[in-house]
């Protein structure tokens, strides 16, 4: 029985997994060339809504993919992806009227969270210092997914849920300023490991009145390059034919 659950679940989480994500994963090694890195980046992020009364950061899983395309100077890189998975929001909101007396006396006294999922852009300047620590700064825009509060109430011993659909009220796009920090493993050649900070600039609610609410959102990610490695091969293996074609030419 433990089996199955593991094997439904791993099933599920496939899934459930972007398909860009999974074409990533097959064709990484041809997304890499010496001046271009591609790789999946996911990990954690703690997300609220400023100015939004008795908000409490969420928690939530993120996962995409990024690039990094080296500049002249290789200790600076055009830092860009999609974060595919990004959900946003609040919990430990007010609860509202439903406009349904039974709704509304089932959850009152509980409260709300507000789930907002977005396709998030990073674009971002990001640069390396000789230690493998990297800083970057640039803007995140995001294009609105699903929006839903979720009422939450124990009524008579019973843990209540509904969910109520706002996407209507949320603007469709998303934007704001985004910097980060990390470190890469293996002498600059494995895994990074990262903290990012989102600050919105755009209302979260559609005729948002004053005090207006923005996405507020910290993230931890470990980013790890996809054919990097295959793609480096292949160069190497072509620079060294193309060297033995100028040596037999002469």
């Amino acid at each position: 029985m433990k089996k199955a659950l593991l094997v439904a679940s791993l099933l599920f989480c496939i899934q459930s997994v972007n398909s860009q994500v999974l074409i990533s994963l097959i064709f990484g090694d041809m997304l890499n060339s010496p001046k271009v890195e591609f790789g999946l980046d996911g990990g954690v992020n703690f997300s609220t809504i400023s100015n939004q009364e008795g908000a409490k950061y969420r928690t939530d899983f993120n996962l995409g993919f990024y690039f990094d395309f080296l500049l002249k100077n290789p200790s600076w890189a055009l830092n860009t992806g999609v974060i595919v998975k990004s959900t946003m929001g609040a919990d430990g909101l007010a609860v509202y009227s439903l406009n349904d007396p039974v709704l509304d006396n089932a959850f009152a006294g509980g409260h709300v969270d507000r789930k907002i999922n977005y396709f998030n852009v990073p674009i971002m300047i990001k640069y390396k210092f000789e230690n493998n620590m990297y800083v970057k700064a640039g803007t995140q825009l995001g294009l609105l997914g699903k929006a839903f509060d979720e009422f939450k109430n124990d009524y008579e011993g019973e843990n209540l849920e509904y969910k109520n659909n706002i996407r209507d009220r949320i603007h469709v796009v998303d934007a704001g300023l985004a910097l980060g920090l990390g470190y890469r493993l293996m002498g600059g050649n494995g895994m990074n490991l990262g903290v990012n900070y989102y600050y919105g600039l755009v209302t979260v609610m559609k005729g948002d009145s004053s005090p207006k609410q923005y996405n507020r959102s910290f993230y931890i990610t470990a980013g790890i390059p996809i054919g990097k490695a295959k793609a480096a091969k292949k160069a190497a293996e072509k620079e060294t034919s193309e060297k033995d074609a100028k040596n037999i030419g002469k």
